[in-house]
């Protein structure tokens, strides 16, 4: 045993799961920005109320990505912490 030090293995799940966890919080992120993009285009706003969709969706986007991100990491961590 390597007293204490992360196989190649334990490494490599990191990776994926890291990988894993930015794929689905980007992709996240994009839909629920999509949504307000979407609805803005469908009823034609214009002006400052569709610069104010827009600024609300990235933020709630950027939020919901962030969210899925640290969910991901810290749910992987806690297993790795159980021996799963």
């Amino acid at each position: 045993m390597d007293m204490g030090r992360e196989s190649r293995h334990e490494k490599d799940a990191m990776t994926v799961e890291i990988v894993f966890a930015l794929v689905t919080g980007v992709a996240l992120a994009a839909a629920v920005f999509a949504v307000p993009w979407v609805l803005a285009l469908a009823f034609g706003v214009t002006g400052s109320v569709k610069e104010g969709a827009m600024v609300g969706g990235a933020l709630l986007g950027a939020t919901a990505g962030v969210w899925r991100l640290v969910r991901v990491l810290r749910r992987f961590d806690a297993q790795r912490r159980m021996g799963r």
